[in-house]
């Protein structure tokens, strides 16, 4: 499904995988993973919790500009089955491919203008003006492993603020609510509402009734098991806080 908001073309494609198609450009924001570009996603095994966009093997190469907020995030196959030849690669300067085995393709590797930020940089990219925050998980919150170490550290990756046509699109990446999150002008909110390694469906929902944009579309969640979420819950208790929001799974 593609929702319209603001004369903006606005998809989510699987995991956080999200287009933005306007008349000035169009972006991606964490393209591929899991075989949501190939075709070859499998839904989750719960089929409670199979709320999520069909895949389709898919190579538009349209984008005028990828952004990529992480590591975890980041797939060379995908931003090249969505990006043209001429696009802008935005991606976090944390990124390193020497700590995965997913990849030995550096983004410098890539045939792209590539252009690294950090977690509070501002800039314009192919006429995209964006703004970067930082995205993490708190050490003294709920998202972190056995040790007792954060899932994502600070430092791990961003999220991103970026105007198309003028309206201002979030998505905060995978992190929990931070200072600072509330305090942005928001047009479309595009929460990770998964609950195991970014802000969950509650207090994504608390940060929408702050931010009080204008439409909410929560993205990144039930592609495998482990990020499953109750969608409905969380567009029920949006709108019970006076927010608009629309559910992109179909």
């Amino acid at each position: 499904m593609t929702l319209t908001h603001e004369g903006l073309a606005v998809e989510w494609l699987g995991y956080a995988t999200t287009r933005v198609a306007g008349d000035d450009a169009i972006a991606y924001v964490d393209p591929g993973r899991y075989g949501v570009l190939t075709g070859e996603w499998d839904p989750p095994s719960d089929a409670a919790r199979g709320a999520h966009p069909p895949s389709h093997d898919s190579r538009p190469e349209d984008g005028d500009v990828v952004f990529v907020t992480h590591r975890h995030h980041y797939d060379p196959d995908g931003i090249r089955r969505v990006a043209r030849e001429d696009a802008t690669l935005v991606v976090f300067e944390g990124i390193d491919v020497h700590a995965t085995d997913r990849t030995d393709v550096r983004p410098a590797d890539l045939p792209y203008d590539v252009r690294r930020v950090g977690a509070e940089t501002e800039g314009v990219a192919a006429g995209v003006p964006f703004w970067t925050v930082p995205a993490y998980n708190r050490p003294d919150g709920p998202h972190t492993r056995p040790d007792g170490s954060p899932i994502h550290p600070e430092g791990t990756g961003c999220g991103y603020l970026i105007s198309v046509d003028g309206t201002r699109i979030f998505y905060p990446g995978d992190s929990d609510v931070l200072d600072g999150h509330a305090a942005l002008d928001v047009s479309l909110f595009l929460p990770s509402i998964d609950d195991t390694y970014s802000m969950g469906g509650a207090s994504a929902a608390e940060l929408a009734a702050e931010l009080s944009p204008d439409l909410v579309c929560p993205v990144h969640y039930n592609t495998f098991d482990g990020l499953e979420a109750d969608s409905r819950a969380f567009a029920g208790a949006v709108a019970s806080r006076g927010v608009p929001v629309v559910l992109d799974e179909s």
